[in-house]
């Protein structure tokens, strides 16, 4: 853990001097409102890592019984960017027989200290009222709000708990603010790019990090018993063949989408970060790396599908999402001999219906971005090999022909 604190702070360095005096995408230079934007950012993002970075040392001090925590047979939701990953997450975590990180916790408290601290005012907070709750509920309101269309979240909303690896500089949405920092793009393609001693020491500390929240929330003892870990994370399809040798009795639940569809919504739900920190929402070297980024994420995900064996893998496409999604569900409970209690069954009566109704308000198309079909269609062919979007590949075959008859 202190070679990864030290290793950290060296490239949180390097980072800061880059930020400021550096292009971010390398194609004019620095500009002042960047530079005015990162020296708000970067103080209050440094004094959110040193307070992790306590948070883990007090956890060695007075809570060390995190390390022995067990981490059984948990489920890991995977998928690639865009393909109903937060939908599917959000309707797991009401199953009681799971505990999921929550977005407070991602973000504010991946220590087990951290967590208590706050556990501790939440309790202090109800006994008088809770007049502080009812603040962060209208706060909350006005700062998620701009996100509904692209990814809901809330305070108390299950979130994906890649967001633990801020510390180590490892969360890929550190991209955003420094699109040229070589090691984020290095982590988003974790099984290819990254040698071994690395890989081992990013995955200890996820599962400390996840060990860490079993210790709060998983069980009735320090050990871990009695709920199942439940982990959501489209970010981390390029870590997937790793995920699976860490955790050999692990299940894998993989949301996939048309890379037609996929490419354009991931590439506009990113624009206005990438635009509060400077850099152009048409940027073509962050394009091109991310649409590379996102072929490799198909093709790892078809990996691990060629490793696991069915009773530990399932994958589902937007059609199983947007109707049916309590059959589907079902029968990956019985495939991966999971109970469905009572109360959950009732969970899928009632999302099913609202599965069929939703209709997302987020516009995008592949044009705006500078592509084609047939770039897309060309770049992502690994990916239509995959069973799940087969009828895609043929639909798309067939368009391309007309298209290629009209010319």
């Amino acid at each position: 853990m202190f070679e990864l604190f030290l290793i950290s702070t060296k490239r949180f360095i390097g980072l800061v001097g880059s930020s400021l005096s550096h292009s971010p995408d390398g194609q004019a230079p620095v500009r002042w409102r960047r530079v005015i934007v990162m020296l708000g950012f970067l103080p209050v993002f440094a004094l959110g890592q040193a307070l992790h970075w306590l948070g883990f040392l007090l956890d060695d001090l007075f809570f060390r019984g995190w390390r022995r925590v067990s981490i059984d047979a948990p489920v890991f939701v995977l998928g690639v960017p865009r393909s109903g990953t937060t939908r599917l997450h959000q309707v797991l975590a009401q199953d009681q027989q799971f505990t999921t990180f929550r977005t407070w916790e991602c973000l504010f408290a991946p220590s087990v200290t951290q967590r208590l601290f706050f556990l501790g005012l939440a309790r202090i907070d109800r006994t008088l009222g809770a007049p502080f709750a009812r603040l962060l509920r209208r706060i909350e309101r006005h700062v998620f709000a701009g996100l509904d269309d692209v990814h809901p979240m809330g305070l108390t909303t299950p979130e994906e708990d890649y967001f633990a690896l801020m510390p180590v500089l490892s969360c890929f949405i550190l991209a955003l603010p420094f699109p040229n920092f070589g090691h984020i793009w290095r982590v988003g393609r974790f099984d290819a790019d990254l040698d071994a001693t690395e890989r081992e020491r990013l995955l200890d500390f996820y599962e400390s990090c996840l060990k860490r929240h079993l210790y709060v929330h998983g069980a009735n003892n320090a050990h871990g018993a009695g709920k199942r870990l439940l982990s959501k994370n489209a970010a981390f399809a390029p870590w997937a063949q790793s995920l699976a040798q860490r955790f050999p009795d692990a299940r894998f639940i993989v949301s996939l989408r048309d890379p037609l569809e996929t490419v354009p919504s991931q590439l506009s739900s990113i624009g206005a970060g990438l635009a509060f920190f400077g850099v152009p929402a048409d940027s073509e070297p962050v394009r091109q790396r991310l649409t590379a980024q996102l072929a490799f994420y198909y093709e790892n995900l078809d990996r691990l599908r060629a490793q696991l064996p069915e009773a530990q893998h399932a994958a589902l496409g937007m059609q199983d999402l947007r109707g049916g999604l309590g059959k589907t569900l079902r029968g990956v409970y019985q495939r991966f001999q999971l109970p469905i209690s009572a109360d959950f069954e009732q969970v899928l009566e009632r999302e099913d219906g609202q599965a069929r109704r939703y209709k997302s308000s987020h516009h995008y198309s592949l044009e705006q971005f500078g592509l084609t079909s047939a770039m897309v269609c060309a770049l992502f062919a690994a990916a239509y090999r995959h069973p799940v979007l087969a009828s895609a590949a043929i639909a798309q075959t067939t368009a391309l022909e007309a298209q290629t008859a009209s010319c």
